[in-house]
Formats: structure tokens, sequence, C-alpha cells
């Protein structure tokens, strides 16, 4: 695994995130018929994802590609289920899922940021990821108020379940190429990938 891997993969969800959250935001207003239970569900994924974050810590060392794998076929599940939610229990249900999957997929990519980087060189590598994780943002937004005038909300939860699918299978793709690849460690202490 790479740096170029994991701008792509994480480009598809950031593709597949953007693309429905400002409707999502609206979906979930229109559900919850006030703001008081629009900010409950939002408290109930940030805090889900900062709880979860205090159990995946010991564990993201060994584990971030498979929590990434993980959080991304959570999000799809939690995409294709929205459109089916007709009581606002099920949207909470939901929104601790997300906050659960979020916490996966922010630890596990600022983990692997720090794997794939050399400490005193890492701005690079960095303002790359950034950079087009950002741009894959903001074109999926302009995308997502162009399909919605077209297509239903329902539509772009789908579009966005079938986007993080995507991600998953470039992850675990991946993982399987580089677990055929020798390593090697170098005289510093650090791996080296041979191939």
């Amino acid at each position: 695994m790479n740096m170029k891997w994991l701008i792509r993969s994480q480009s598809i969800v950031t593709l597949a995130a953007g693309m429905i959250y400002p409707y999502y935001l609206l979906f979930l207003k229109n559900l919850g018929n006030s703001y008081s239970k629009y900010g409950l569900a939002f408290a109930v994924f940030t805090i889900s994802s900062a709880l979860v974050s205090q159990w995946l810590g010991p564990r993201l060392d060994r584990s971030s590609t498979s929590l990434l794998i993980v959080s991304s076929l959570g999000m799809m599940g939690a995409m294709i289920a929205f459109p089916w939610v007709m009581s606002y229990g099920w949207v909470l249900i939901l929104q601790l899922l997300m906050g659960t999957c979020n916490a996966m997929q922010k630890m596990s990519e600022r983990q692997l940021l720090a794997d794939y980087t050399q400490p005193g060189e890492r701005g690079i590598a960095i303002g790359s990821y950034h950079f087009w994780t950002t741009v894959a943002s903001g074109l999926a937004v302009v995308l997502g108020g162009y399909l919605i005038d077209w297509l239903t909300i329902n539509v772009l939860f789908y579009i966005s379940a079938l986007l993080y699918g995507a991600s998953a299978m470039a992850v675990w793709r991946m993982r399987k190429r580089v677990a055929m690849t020798p390593i090697t460690e170098t005289n510093n202490g650090s791996v080296a990938i041979r191939g």
C-alpha cells in the first residue's frame, strides 16, 4: 500500500460522503420535524464517533487497513438503509452506526498517513492527500446537486452506497496485493516493500 492508493481510496469515500451529506441533512430535518431532533441525531453521530475512537486506539496499529474496509462497508449499509427509514428511532440507530464508521475511517486514514510518510518529509504527501480528497468533496456536492434535480434523494443514497462499496473493494484489493509483496526491514528499522 502506498500514498497513491490511500489518496484514491479515500477520495472515493470523500466523493460518496460529499455527494449525499448536504442533502442527507435535509432528509434528517424532514424526518425529525424539529431542530432539537436533528441536533440529537447529529450528537449521537459525533459522540458515538468519539467513544468508539477510544476503543479503537489500541487496535489501530495492527488493523487500520481492515478498519477502512469495515468502515466503508458499514457506511454502504447505512446508505442503503436510509431510504427505507420511516421512524426517528431508526435514524438514531443509523447515526450510531455512521459515527462508529466515521471513527474507524478517520483514525485509520490518519494512521496510514503516518505510516506512509517519514518524519520531516510529510508535508508534500499530506498536502497532496488533502488536495485530492477536498477536490473530490467539492465535485461531489456539485454532482449531488445536479443529480438530485433529476433523480430523488433515495437514488443519491444508493449511488453513495455504491461508491462506499467501491472504496471497500479498492482497499481490499490493495491489501491483498500488498500481502503478496515481499517486505524487508531497512537499516533504520522502517519497513520497505520490494517489488
